[in-house]
């Protein structure tokens, strides 16, 4: 996925500290701008359920 665009989330700071994300066929990969050296890897069915639970408000009391 080398010549994939990473795009920045629609919350991120005016300094860059974002999480950013990027797909192609297979997988989908995230990774922190300040840490771009480290990626995690999940099916697009897995980040659609987390997204999913995300809107929901299932990790609110980790906040």
């Amino acid at each position: 996925m080398a010549n994939t665009n990473w795009q920045k989330s629609s919350y991120s700071t005016a300094n860059n500290e974002c999480v950013e994300i990027r797909t192609a066929d297979g997988p989908v990969e995230l990774r922190e701008s300040d840490q771009g050296h480290l990626t995690l890897p999940t099916t697009p069915t897995n980040f659609a359920a987390f997204l999913q639970a995300a809107k929901a408000g299932e990790f609110d009391h980790h906040a």
